[in-house]
């Protein structure tokens, strides 16, 4: 979960803020609701920036934006009209929407598969989505028609203009787009060229800079216990973003055996390993989000390989008899708090 010590609420989550407060003169905070969770931003004022409502205003107009782009609970969204329409129908979307689908796209050839933003047949099924959980677990018939209607090789993209192959596709960009909202707020206070900034949003984060009394950010990363809150590691992103992906908690239990709201789309199965929790930093929060959602498909030892390949900041924890057990990547030891 997130929360600063200081003053923000308990939040939707996998991490949470241990900044401390500084000044209020020097710092400015502020919080709102979007994509169906809230969101919270810390930033050390300058000269430039606009005062705190004009600064809130520019941020949920631009939210707002994305949402009318790519949210699927939307009927009028650029993504729901691009969803409704039929097969080879060319639907105008905008270039953000482009750049969203464009990253799912690279990422799901990246992790061998195990991110999909064509997911959405295999979800429902399973009882995540809109529809009403299962009575039976699905059969094999089922998931293999299931998965004949997924595939982003059914996505064409043409300049600003998308269409399908197959009338069936659902694009569903929930894995990344909360990471691309935090992205732009964060390009927001970047614009003000401010000393530093805290962007969360549903615990998606992206940090900038330092405090306002010249100190690191940092953020501590809960163990993934279904019962408590518990700290498991503080770390200090420094520049960067940071998404954490689990299933502790979104699952559900069917004659004695646990369903996970991860699907591996390579199996049409949710996933049975041990991993609990994935914590990926990554330049831009739109890939952190994407890489933490596919690595707790692909496992332990493939995200580590994965992590060594790319050279990527991961942090696992698998869920074991004994206890909680932690890997890191070598690239995620510099941010381990020393404090």
């Amino acid at each position: 979960m997130l929360k600063t010590l200081c003053y923000w609420p308990a939040l939707v989550g996998l991490a949470f803020f241990v900044s401390g407060c500084s000044p209020t003169s020097e710092l400015v905070k502020l919080s709102g609701q979007t994509m169906g969770t809230t969101y919270h931003i810390s930033v050390v004022s300058n000269d430039r920036l606009p005062e705190a409502a004009v600064l809130q205003q520019q941020i949920d107009v631009a939210l707002e934006l994305v949402n009318d782009q790519m949210s699927t609970y939307r009927p009028d969204s650029e993504l729901s009209q691009f969803n409704q329409a039929g097969s080879n129908q060319r639907v105008n979307v905008s270039a953000d929407t482009i750049k969203v689908i464009e990253a799912g796209m690279d990422l799901h050839r990246k992790t061998d598969g195990a991110l999909d933003i064509t997911l959405g047949p295999l979800v429902n099924m399973w009882g995540f989505g809109p529809d009403k959980r299962p009575i039976t677990e699905p059969s094999q018939a089922q998931i293999d028609a299931a998965m004949t209607r997924t595939g982003i090789d059914k996505i064409v993209i043409d300049g600003l203009t998308l269409s399908k192959t197959s009338e069936d596709l659902y694009v569903d960009l929930s894995s990344i787009a909360k990471g691309f909202g935090v992205d732009t707020v964060a390009s927001i206070l970047a614009a003000y060229q401010v000393p530093g900034y805290l962007v969360e949003i549903g615990g998606e984060i992206a940090a900038y800079g330092h405090k306002a009394d010249g100190s690191a950010w940092r953020i501590a990363i809960e163990q993934p216990s279904e019962n408590g809150r518990q700290v498991q590691q503080v770390i200090e992103p420094g520049n960067m973003a940071m998404a954490t992906s689990g299933d502790y908690r979104n699952y559900y239990e069917f004659e004695g055996e646990r369903f996970s709201h991860l699907i591996d789309p390579r199996t049409g199965y949710p996933i049975k390993h041990a991993l609990a929790s994935v914590t990926v930093l990554a330049p831009e929060c739109m890939t952190a989000d994407g890489l933490a959602t596919a690595m707790m498909v692909l496992g332990t030892e493939a995200s580590l390989a994965l992590a060594k390949q790319m050279n990527l900041a991961i942090m696992l924890i698998e869920k074991q008899p004994q206890g909680f057990v932690v890997h890191y990547s070598d690239a995620f030891q510099p941010y381990l708090s020393k404090q």
